[in-house]
């Protein structure tokens, strides 16, 4: 049932990638895996899965050790106290939404060694209850962040207010890739970056969720994050 509802989604993203004239491989597909248990998380894989996300890190590192050929990244709201645990374990990290958090991944960085790619996330709502960047906000956040050893900017993440309607929802995936497309143009002639912090790629927007993908992707999502279309609905505890 796994396997065919993943290959039933990855079909629904192809499609609407064409639809948006664009190739079905410019859209990376991640299952969602909140509260999936690896059984279930190994049915997807069996289908062609390959990139998960998880929102707890606790979470995240149980999973990796029992799927170590997946690729996993946090999706998650990340705490201070859980910094080094993330970096550990973490292929990326989608959820940077301060940079006193970016800081803080740095310094974990730094004392393991190593360079971990991150999102920087946007609170493109303006939604109280969200975090995330405001759109304002995130040049000057993203010049900051880029120059810390340890991290490298990849691109956007954003989760629109889910109590919006359809055409509110395709309105803030819009104003994302406006967003994107700027961010991108301005650091295309100014190379930010020191020591062992990359330059910023900027080529990941992750948006787009079970409910809105399509949309997501017509808006230019690179990469869209599914959960219940593949494992079903979640139980509530």
């Amino acid at each position: 049932m796994i396997c065919q509802q993943y290959q039933k989604v990855l079909e629904r993203v192809g499609q609407a990638a064409l639809r948006a004239g664009r190739g079905p491989e410019e859209v990376r597909l991640m299952a969602v895996t909140k509260t999936v248990e690896p059984s279930q998380i190994l049915e997807a894989v069996a289908a062609g899965a390959n990139l998960l996300g998880e929102n707890r890190v606790q979470e995240l590192k149980r999973k990796r050790a029992l799927i170590p050929r997946c690729e996993m990244h946090l999706i998650g709201h990340l705490q201070s106290n859980k910094v080094a645990k993330a970096v550990a374990c973490a292929d990326m990290i989608q959820s940077v939404d301060s940079v006193r958090i970016a800081r803080e991944i740095s310094g974990a960085c730094q004392k393991l060694g190593k360079i971990v790619p991150v999102l920087l996330e946007v609170n493109i709502g303006r939604d109280e209850a969200k975090f995330g960047f405001l759109p304002e906000q995130l040049e000057e956040a993203l010049g900051e962040i880029a120059l810390l050893p340890g991290i490298w900017v990849r691109g956007l993440m954003t989760v629109p207010p889910l109590c919006g309607t359809p055409a509110q929802t395709q309105k803030f995936f819009c104003q994302m890739r406006k967003l994107y497309v700027d961010i991108r143009a301005k650091i295309m002639d100014n190379r930010m970056g020191v020591n062992d912090a990359p330059s910023p790629a900027m080529e990941i927007l992750s948006m787009g969720m079970s409910g809105d993908f399509e949309p997501a992707i017509a808006e230019g999502s690179t990469l869209v994050r599914v959960g219940s279309a593949i494992f079903g609905a979640r139980d509530p505890r």
